[in-house]
């Protein structure tokens, strides 16, 4: 016999997807056992012959052979019938459920379990992926499932997968006006009159903002509905989360209690609160059945819980932007429209000589009067003097209500009458939806989907902080984890906040992403992070621009096998392992948030102090824009300004800003290297700006000058040199450069490192023979004279011979290569012209070992590539024979042959070298004792002795 076993109590959900489980194992039987929900109860009154139905008491034990669970993961949601997964006969336990965080005690030998909004979803698509019709009876009561469990879509826990599902359901009969029925039933007259009794009773009270209500209920026996009571109760009262107690008695027994909560706080998980008492659900709707409890005791007990659950809403210290941008009554309107434009800002605050807020100027009052010509004015003139301030511990709702109120986009914030931050229209509406920005689980995709392997970034982004925070730390090393937790201590004792940032929060989460898609148990992910950017943002309370560098030290004197290098310009400290024995090779940067602006393309950034918002502002592209806070409150909160997370999920590397490239080429390399590494493609209007800067010339005009007065200017243009070195350097090094030089290619980037430079056949055939080449010498390295210059190098130098000749040394040294690299690029016509004159009319391979041994290897190797096939043999056998032959008489051989030691030994030598080469010696199969007395007879007659 198999089993689909549903919870006690069971929902539409549990039962929809038990009759789903009923088609996917044929010849199943589906147990409720510990009865149903009233509606549901109606719903299989009606139904109950169209369903694979048996009563628990009609099981027999000894029979079971397989039990599938639904909808549960504990033991105490399955009643009496919970003994039955003890019996040693069962083969198999399934368990299919959407809440991932739940730690089960269900032994399930299959298990899963996915974050949706209906585990009726999981079982549509699994039977979407057989192809199995259903039934109209079946699809309706799984669309039943999908549509309360989800809350018809509106639960923050419902996702796209379980649209689609829906939209099957749909597709295979499902009667929409017996869900309407069902879904949304009429409130009976008994429950009208507790409706009018709980209005009359309901107790309401404020906390952080949010209105709490409770009510309690007696009535004499068991009122079905109740849950649809609570839901209407939440809307008539205009409250964010309701405890609704019944207290009831069947049959003369003691009182039973049904507890309900409905939640539309964010940050609440009415599961987890009914699970202490013994009942469950979702975040936010759950329920709990009680024999023996005090009704008040469980409504102070649900409050307590749910009062504990509810963060403080965040203040203006919070997320206010610090330090804040001034400038003086005097400054002309065309100056500050420049600062805004270098800055990005919307506004500016005005101060006067004592630094006291005078005014606060917006780009609106700026380009009217730009408009009308007056450049040269004072800003006093324009600015607005009736001003609205608010305290750093003003909270969010009251923040809220006065840009509302007022019309006004931007508060500063005052302390003692200092002006410490400014809070803007943005910064409120950022904090107030960025749980709107979270992704949900995906299926099949409508774009890339199963067909990539994508995951969605779903079980991440959807917990509760504190929760991800977890996920973090059982990711990482205990010593990395320990480290980063000193350091968010170190913070917090100084009042800072500390974000992680930027790749190694991208590559945390994509590795639980893949972790999700392949059913992998997250306290399994391990994630091996050598790079880590640490950002402190301290401005609103005590930081100062050398907080990172501070911070880094404090590290060190726990962490003496660090070596710490400080970068006081850029405002950063970073801490070094190398081969360390407990962190191996590490590098952790540790930042002062700051912004950046370039003052002209490809310049070295100008760089201040800022807040993290605008320290993820200045990044390269959405993906590397992320932040994960270390430190309380709000530890393990999630910042993503831009999008990131859904191009993390989509596979898109999306730039930032519409200039970044301008501003910076390497960018134009990181892009690619990112999409080449991670698998994802550069989004098309991001392909599009690296096109448009390219196609702008800047970069051109930035290198070789526009016009006169020019000269010299390649030295100010880090962009194109160092920065764009490095990014060549990690293309040309990584085991993907093949497809990131064509994807450099595709988007004309070569062009960065010399006009007109481009990836022809030629070009593209001679990296790939130099990395052949290169690996072959690398097999006989320990017998091979020749000394390697890394691949990257020699790839590199590759392309850079394809530059014109007059320009090749210039490039190269504006690359800043190694010397010899430089030397051999600007000599490589000349190096060619006497190794094939030479190699032409060589005749014996002593002839091409003295033409080639002239050179250097690489030049060699350069030449090869652009020579014809004859010397292109010839000199590929001198890298790995000839070059590796030996004289076969050496010095001491000479001496004991009584040859005084002197300036004669060099040419005897040669002249014996030549001959081994050449086979001399080697005379009709000659044993090497053969050959060294021919050698001898060789040397008496060409060097006779006295």
């Amino acid at each position: 016999m198999d089993l689909i076993l549903c919870h006690t109590t069971a929902d539409f959900d549990s039962l929809g997807a038990a009759v789903g489980l009923a088609r996917l194992r044929p010849g199943s039987r589906i147990v409720l056992t510990g009865g149903c929900h009233p509606g549901v109860e109606e719903f299989v009154r009606l139904h109950r012959d169209e369903y694979p139905l048996i009563e628990r008491r009609s099981v027999n034990p000894d029979r079971i052979r397989s039990i599938t669970v639904v909808d549960t993961q504990f033991r105490d949601r399955l009643g009496k019938a919970a003994d039955w997964l003890d019996a040693p006969h069962v083969q198999e336990i399934a368990l299919y459920d959407h809440h991932p965080t739940a730690d089960s005690d269900i032994p399930a030998t299959l298990r899963q379990v996915e974050l949706l909004g209906a585990v009726t979803t999981l079982v549509a698509e699994k039977l979407q992926e057989r192809g199995v019709s259903l039934t109209v009876h079946e699809a309706t009561v799984m669309a039943l499932g999908i549509h309360v469990d989800s809350g018809s879509l509106t639960y923050d826990h419902s996702t796209p997968r379980d649209a689609l599902a829906l939209g099957w359901l749909m597709k295979q009969g499902a009667s929409v006006p017996v869900v309407a029925e069902y879904i949304e039933p009429g409130l009976s007259d008994n429950l009208q009159g507790l409706l009018s009794e709980a209005l009359e009773t309901v107790e309401t009270e404020t906390v952080w903002g949010y209105d709490i209500a409770s009510v309690l209920l007696r009535t004499p026996q068991y009122v079905p509905g109740l849950a649809g009571l609570a839901s209407r109760l939440l809307e008539l009262t205009d409250t964010d989360a309701i405890v609704l107690v019944h207290e009831y008695a069947t049959h003369g027994d003691a009182p039973r209690i049904a507890a309900i909560g409905r939640s539309h706080v964010p940050e609440t998980d009415l599961n987890r609160i009914f699970q202490k008492i013994g009942g469950g659900g979702h975040a936010k709707a759950a329920s709990a059945q009680l024999r023996n409890a005090d009704s008040k005791e469980v409504i102070k007990t649900l409050l307590e819980e749910l009062k504990q659950q509810i963060p403080p809403p965040p203040t203006a210290r919070d997320i206010m932007s610090s330090p804040v941008r001034t400038i003086r009554p005097q400054t002309t309107i065309g100056e500050a429209h420049r600062i805004l434009l270098r800055y990005g800002h919307s506004g500016l605050s005005v101060v006067n000589e004592a630094d006291n807020l005078v005014g606060v100027i917006s780009r609106r009052d700026l380009d009217i009067a730009l408009h009308h010509g007056f450049n040269h004015a004072p800003v006093k003139g324009y600015m607005s003097t009736r001003l609205k301030t608010i305290e750093p511990d003003t909270l969010l709702p009251d923040i809220e209500s006065l840009m509302v109120t007022y019309d006004i986009g931007r508060l500063p914030v005052l302390e003692d009458g200092a002006l410490v931050g400014i809070v803007t229209r943005t910064d409120v509406l950022r904090e107030l939806h960025q749980n709107s920005t979270q992704l949900c689980p995906l299926g099949p995709s409508e774009r890339r989907g199963l067909e990539t392997g994508k995951g969605a970034i779903d079980n991440i982004t959807r917990q509760r902080e504190a929760d991800l925070l977890e996920m973090v730390r059982s990711s990482l090393s205990e010593p990395l984890w320990a480290l980063l937790t000193q350091a968010a201590n170190a913070a917090e004792e100084r009042g800072w906040h500390l974000y992680l940032v930027g790749g190694a929060v991208r590559d945390l989460l994509l590795a639980i992403q893949r972790a999700n898609s392949q059913g992998t148990p997250l306290d399994r992910v391990r994630v091996n992070l050598t790079d880590i950017d640490l950002v402190v943002d301290g401005f609103h309370r005590s930081a100062t621009v050398g907080a990172g560098v501070e911070l880094a030290k404090v590290l060190q004197e726990t962490h003496s096998a660090a070596r710490l290098d400080v970068h006081g310009r850029f405002q950063t400290a970073a801490l070094l392992w190398h081969k360390d024995p407990v962190f191996d090779s590490l590098w952790v940067d540790i930042a002062t948030a700051r912004t950046e602006f370039y003052p002209y393309p490809a310049a070295n950034p100008e760089v201040e102090a800022s807040s993290i918002r605008q320290d993820l502002y200045r990044r390269d592209f959405t993906i590397n824009a992320l932040a994960l806070r270390l430190t309380r409150p709000h530890g393990g909160r999630l910042l993503d300004f831009f999008g990131g997370l859904l191009d993390l999920r989509d596979g898109w590397v999306r730039v930032l800003h519409p200039n970044s490239f301008i501003e910076d080429p390497t960018r134009i390399y990181r892009a690619v290297r990112f999409a080449v590494r991670l698998g994802f493609e550069i989004e098309e209007q991001t392909q599009g700006y690296i096109r448009h800067a390219i196609e702008s010339g800047v970069y051109d005009r930035s290198r070789y000058g526009d016009g006169e007065g020019s000269k010299g200017e390649i030295d100010r243009l880090p962009g194109l040199q160092t920065r764009l070195k490095n990014e060549l350097r990690y293309l040309l090094e990584a085991p993907y450069w093949k497809s990131a030089l064509q994807k450099i290619d595709e988007l004309r980037a070569l062009q960065c490192v010399d006009p007109g430079l481009a990836l022809t056949r030629q070009m593209w055939w001679q990296v790939r023979l130099v990395d052949r080449w290169w690996h072959r010498f690398r097999e006989t390295r320990d017998r091979s004279p020749i000394a390697s210059p890394p691949l990257w190098q020699m790839l590199l130098e590759v392309i850079l011979s394809h530059v014109r000749l007059d320009r090749r040394g210039t490039v190269a040294r504006h690359l800043q290569l190694p010397e010899d690299s430089i030397q051999r690029l600007e000599k490589l016509a000349s190096a060619r012209e006497d190794i094939i004159d030479r190699l032409s009319v060589s005749r014996c391979p002593s002839d091409v070992v003295r033409a080639l041994r002239q050179h250097d290897w690489p030049s060699a190797m350069l030449v090869a590539l652009s020579s014809p096939r004859e010397i292109r043999r010839q000199i590929w056998r001198y890298f790995v024979e000839w070059s590796q032959v030996k004289p076969i008489l050496n010095g001491r051989d000479l001496k004991r042959l009584g040859y005084k030691p002197g300036p004669q030994y060099k040419a005897m030598l040669e002249d014996l070298l030549a001959a081994t080469l050449d086979g001399t010696f080697r005379q009709d199969g000659a044993d090497v004792e053969t050959q060294k007395q021919r050698a001898e007879a060789f040397l008496e007659q060409a060097y006779p002795l006295g």
